[in-house]
């Protein structure tokens, strides 16, 4: 099942409002479907521009492995048992951020990326942004 682009743009909605709402600064926000091609896209006013493809790598990395970035993360160190996978795929990012997008019922819709604060901030608005879809 894909993200629809009315629930793409809620997703964004929730991410701008929880951005906002903690005083955080402007964030990149991909959202793509279960096949990590992208849906919407918004990058809030004062973002830097390094933040546009680092949030959608973050969304993509999710999608395709369908667990949040930040999960996926430590198996990507050096010695850990996926290094180097961040290289495949067009580039993976694992650190917070990226996170699977799921509806009511569990089933995968697709992935969100945020990017443009520190790690944790992005992990805190793309899980607010996820959690809009089940409310």
């Amino acid at each position: 099942m894909k993200i629809t682009l009315s629930a793409a743009e809620t997703v964004i909605a929730a991410a701008k409002a929880a951005t906002e709402e903690r005083g955080l600064p402007p964030m990149s926000i991909s959202v793509v479907d279960d096949s990590a091609h992208l849906v919407a896209f918004a990058r809030m006013d004062g973002t830097f521009l390094g933040a546009i493809d680092v949030a959608h790598r973050k969304a993509k990395t999710a999608a395709l492995f369908t667990v949040d970035s930040a999960v996926l993360g430590p198996n990507l160190y050096p010695g850990a048992a996926a290094y180097t996978l961040e290289h495949s795929n067009g580039g993976l990012i694992g650190f917070g951020g990226g996170v699977v997008l799921k509806d009511k019922d569990g089933n995968t819709l697709g992935a969100i990326g945020v990017s443009g604060g520190s790690v944790d901030d992005d992990e805190i608005v793309a899980q607010a942004a996820a959690a809009a879809l089940v409310k």
